[in-house]
């Protein structure tokens, strides 16, 4: 094992010493490390999106020592240790790379990708531990954002036939859902709007797949360039000495397109 590797399971080890480590490491679990988990895989992305490498570098060690941390209690439980999770997914990513680790031989990418997909098929049916994992939808992780969850969904049952075969009619179907949302809407049945909402957004993640786009980082993108925008927008009105709540939504939309123009070409 590596040398700073192998620092790393030490000083957690000491941390979680019952007698001589940190009393905030010792009293943590698997439950209570999920929220800095999760926030040291946001940094991570962060770090990315900004383009900062040496930020990069020092977030990838903070998520790192998430998983020494989750090994370590593992160990203490006596459940598997770090050792075992590098050899897992050892293991894993051989298992779903025959092209590079065996004899296989793929001439596209979607062969490929349908070999990756039988391969962890075949593993969640190894498992098999509940009903559910009776389902190809099995194993798609309940806590993943909305959207990312809803393509992956979508993904798993695109690959067993269940999907349309090309983009136009995705269109139509984003069309006559946002017609039941407008029926619903008319009704004033809130449950039902809500309901339809929710259907709306499903094909609109639907026709983002069959577009090649990710609707995650979409949406995430189109969110930043209205802040931009409308920081934009106070930015104008503090300098005409005005106040935003006293605007009129016609002045605040002159603005609105000033910053469309303005903003065009940034990120």
């Amino acid at each position: 094992m590596l040398k700073n590797t192998q620092n790393l399971l030490d000083i957690m080890a000491r941390l979680r010493h019952p007698e001589t480590g940190c009393a905030w490491d010792v009293k943590q679990n698997f439950s209570s490390l999920i929220p800095y988990l999760i926030e040291e895989a946001y940094e991570v992305v962060d770090a990315i999106e900004r383009n900062d490498l040496d930020d990069l570098r020092s977030e990838l060690g903070d998520l790192l020592l998430q998983v020494v941390f989750h090994a370590q209690i593992a160990d203490e439980q006596g459940l598997f240790n770090f050792e075992q999770v590098s050899e897992g997914i050892c293991d894993k990513l051989t298992r779903r790379h025959p092209h590079v680790f065996a004899d296989a031989v793929f001439s596209t990418d979607a062969q490929r990708h349908q070999a990756w997909e039988q391969e962890k098929a075949n593993e969640r049916q190894k498992k098999n531990k509940t009903a559910e994992a009776d389902s190809v939808l099995s194993g798609v992780a309940r806590n993943l954002p909305a959207l990312l969850e809803c393509e992956k969904i979508q993904d798993r049952a695109a690959n067993y036939g269940f999907d349309w075969p090309d983009v136009p009619p995705v269109f139509d179907k984003v069309m006559e859902e946002l017609e039941e949302v407008r029926e619903a809407w008319q009704s004033g049945d809130q449950a039902h709007i809500q309901e339809e909402i929710g259907d709306l957004l499903l094909v609109a993640v639907n026709l983002a797949r069959h577009l090649n786009v990710n609707a995650e980082i979409a949406l995430k993108e189109s969110t930043q360039k209205f802040s931009r925008r409308f920081q934009y927008i106070e930015q104008q009105v503090e300098a005409a000495g005005l106040n935003l709540k006293d605007c009129e939504l016609a002045e605040l939309d002159a603005f609105w397109n000033e910053a469309k123009v303005a903003l065009k070409n940034k990120k």
